[in-house]
């Protein structure tokens, strides 16, 4: 098992890199948002609307989501693997390939970058479509910035930390990771209405990401040595910028990619009408231009890349020693 779930994880995200999600059909990731709702619904209406009320129905909710998101995979990939091997790793590939997300990261960003060659409103609106903030303030640069912090930061979101977890545990310990994220992209938040109940839900997004965002974060650097980027300046900023984030995970992959392209990024933004005053990462040695959106692209992929060699090499290592190989 341990060898299949490493060429399903390899296969996943060739496929990923080939395909990326097929628009218009239905993906996990959906069905994973309907049961978040559907579950807050429920919870809100047993539990008192008070500071502990809601957090206690939102421990309930990171319960209920994960235990509810993993029985259909675990039966349908128990029944594939009782029918035969070769059926379980095919259907696990696809799993895996589900849960990675680096080519729909790749396009939509990209889609900034094509619409800015339009006009600045339309890259307003192409970027809204991918970060949480008020985009109508921006300018270009607010634009392209927006986009490149958004690949960096799920680059460890949305490819290295499903892949460890693949690494661990196969497509199900995948689909428990995108779980916990998608919770905290949805309820997560510091707002009126997510203050308390979408704590246990963050909290549990920080705990699962706090290794993957750290090893993101040297695997990056070392691609931009790999790659040609200022591999020197992004080990600097990754050590002096990590931290400036109010996520203990999210300015890892920030700081390196700012470092990579000489670049600063972050400050200040508004979100839902209010300025959040932020502090910056990076140090502006050149100007942020919509160039560096591709420039992101490639620093992703040969992040993913490496985390790919890394985690596979080391569950078939696993397997090996296990006697499996």
């Amino acid at each position: 098992m341990l060898t299949a779930s490493a060429v399903a994880l390899v296969l996943g995200f060739i496929l990923d890199f080939f395909l990326g999600d097929p628009h218009g059909l239905w993906h996990p990731v959906q069905g994973i948002g309907w049961l978040i709702t559907t579950w807050e619904k429920l919870l809100r209406r047993f539990f008192p609307k008070t500071p502990a009320g809601e957090c206690v129905a939102g421990v309930f909710l990171v319960i209920l989501v994960i235990a509810s998101s993993l029985i259909l995979p675990a039966a349908i990939l128990f029944l594939a693997y009782r029918w035969s091997m070769i059926v379980g790793v095919v259907v696990e590939t696809v799993f895996c390939y589900q849960i990675l997300a680096a080519r729909s990261l790749q396009r939509e960003s990209a889609k900034v970058a094509e619409a800015l060659q339009e006009s600045l409103p339309a890259g307003q609106r192409a970027v809204s479509m991918i970060v949480g903030r008020d985009t109508e303030r921006l300018d270009e640069e607010g634009v392209v910035k927006a986009a490149v912090e958004t690949v960096a930061e799920n680059t460890s979101d949305g490819i290295l930390a499903p892949m460890v977890f693949m690494a661990l545990g196969g497509s199900l310990l995948g689909f428990f990771y995108k779980a916990v994220n998608t919770m905290d992209s949805m309820v997560g938040y510091k707002n009126e209405k997510y203050l308390y109940f979408g704590r246990a839900a963050a909290r549990f997004d920080d705990l699962c990401n706090y290794i993957p965002a750290r090893l993101s974060g040297i695997l990056m650097i070392a691609a931009a040595w790999l790659l040609g980027f200022d591999g020197k300046n992004a080990a600097r900023i990754y050590r002096r910028d990590r931290r400036k984030h109010a996520s203990p995970n999210s300015a890892h992959t920030e700081a390196v990619m700012a470092g990579a392209l000489d670049v600063q990024l972050a400050g200040d933004a508004w979100y839902f009408g209010e300025l959040h005053k932020k502090q910056t990462i990076g140090d502006p040695i050149r100007p942020v231009e919509v160039a560096d959106i591709g420039r992101s692209h490639r620093l992703m992929y040969g992040t993913a890349v490496l985390g790919l060699i890394l985690l596979t090499g080391l569950r078939l290592l696993a397997a090996m020693l296990l006697g499996q190989i």
